[in-house]
């Protein structure tokens, strides 16, 4: 007979492989249905089925389907545990995958699909540990919140922001969230014996987002003339000006602890005067790491022209910006200056989140993790990505990325983020079941 934590897992398993088959790509277009309907009914009935008091709401929109249950723990007067994540994802191709984005197939050890790492094998992972405690009649120290939202791909706005602005009540007493992107293990060598050194890193921060509109204008024309004002020309001077510019190192300290704490697991002393050269060491993490050592942006669309044979009057481009915390103005301010005065810019922004490393709940992931892979170390991280914490700190809650997957060593995990061949190891979704589980019940 299986025991309760065999039947989260295999729970967990089936569950990812059920959501990824729901097709809920995000195409980021404001005025088109919703696309997360079917798969947030899946989950409210996953949820109910085991005695679960469940709020379904479409958030301003046809189709963008939300779902939100409470499980009441022993201390009332305690804050509340949010445990959020989102059901959308990205588009993805059929034809540049090994199997279909939208099968939820498991094969070679591995559930494969859109989603399956962002994000819902780890929706599958809170799921199955909510199922579990409420079947086994479970009182955790401190109300658990569960959400699982809308349209995080494209900003929230139809999600979690939606739900903030016009359903607070359903967050009420919440003080601290768990959600993504971290907890996942990376292996940094191995000890004389032979044995991997793991880490598993904890997001308690991530830039901010600046998504950013730029116009050129000029004077069109036939394409046969001279012309010393073609606005495609300035704007792609500009982009490449902009593509060309690095913002300034900063050291922030989050990414500091994390350096610190590698080279104690490693030996290889970090520098702090060349925090460069420790990034560099760090293999398939690099890509991870090194993008919050400085501000970004880097243009994601070009829009310019409608004939062969014609100069048009307008050129347009979007590029996607992130700043580090604290950074906001003076990003800004370098944006503008390295554009030139001949490019109008717009933009729109999400602001940084950031917490410190520490507290009781701090205490509850390392126990967590160290009770399931004696010997790893948690270390805090800072993400270069956005999630929808740029959403739930507006109601103080003060949150950290942490959905625990024992990766294998050879595993790009950072790669499979909005990638080709997405996918998570069976193994790592058992895992995180079973870490989840023990943090839930003594945090």
């Amino acid at each position: 007979m299986e025991t309760g934590q065999q039947v989260a897992a295999r729970e967990a398993v089936a569950m990812a492989s059920d959501l990824i088959a729901f097709d809920t790509s995000n195409h980021g277009d404001p005025h088109a249905p919703g696309t997360e309907r079917p798969a947030a009914e899946y989950v409210a009935g996953r949820l109910a089925d085991v005695g679960y008091d469940v709020t379904y709401l479409e958030s301003g929109a046809p189709g963008r389907g939300n779902v939100v249950a409470r499980l009441a723990g022993a201390d009332p007067s305690r804050g509340a545990l949010l445990l959020h994540g989102h059901l959308d994802v990205v588009p993805a191709q059929a034809a540049d995958w090994t199997v279909h984005p939208f099968s939820g197939e498991v094969r070679d050890g591995y559930v494969w699909g859109r989603g399956a790492v962002d994000m819902k094998g780890a929706v599958a992972i809170t799921l199955a540990v909510a199922r579990r405690l409420r079947r086994e009649g479970v009182v955790p120290p401190r109300d658990l919140i569960f959400a699982y939202v809308a349209d995080e791909e494209a900003g929230g706005w139809y999600g979690a922001r939606w739900l903030v602005d016009n359903r607070p009540d359903l967050f009420e007493g919440a003080t601290e969230a768990i959600g993504e992107v971290g907890g996942f293990s990376v292996t940094l060598g191995s000890t004389a014996t032979g044995e991997d050194v793991r880490a598993y890193l904890v997001q308690t921060a991530e830039k901010g987002s600046l998504w950013l509109r730029l116009t050129a204008r000029g004077r069109g024309g036939h394409g046969s003339m001279l012309h010393d004002d073609n606005p495609i020309a300035t704007l792609a001077a500009a982009v490449a000006r902009l593509d060309a510019h690095r913002f300034p190192l900063v050291l922030t300290d989050p990414v500091r602890a994390l350096l610190t704490g590698i080279a104690d697991l490693t030996g290889v002393p970090f520098d702090e005067a060349d925090p460069q050269a420790a990034v560099d060491r760090l293999g398939p993490l690099a890509r991870l790491v090194g993008a919050v050592l400085r501000d970004t942006a880097n243009v994601t669309l070009f829009d310019a022209g409608y004939r062969s044979n014609v100069v048009p009057a307008t050129a347009r481009a979007t590029v996607d910006g992130r700043f580090l915390p604290g950074r906001e103005e003076a990003f800004g301010r370098e944006l503008v200056e390295v554009l030139g005065r001949r490019v109008r810019a717009e933009w729109d922004t999400l602001p940084p989140v950031r917490t410190s490393f520490d507290g009781a709940l701090v205490a509850a992931i390392r126990a967590a993790v160290e009770a399931e892979d004696p010997g790893a170390r948690v270390l805090p991280y800072l993400l270069a990505a956005g999630t929808d914490a740029k959403s739930f700190q507006r109601l103080g809650i003060r949150h950290f990325g942490f959905t625990p997957l024992r990766l294998p060593p050879e595993l790009d995990f950072s790669a499979l983020f909005h990638g080709v061949d997405e996918r998570v190891p069976v193994a790592a979704l058992e895992f995180g079941t079973r870490v989840l589980d023990r943090l839930l019940r003594t945090c």
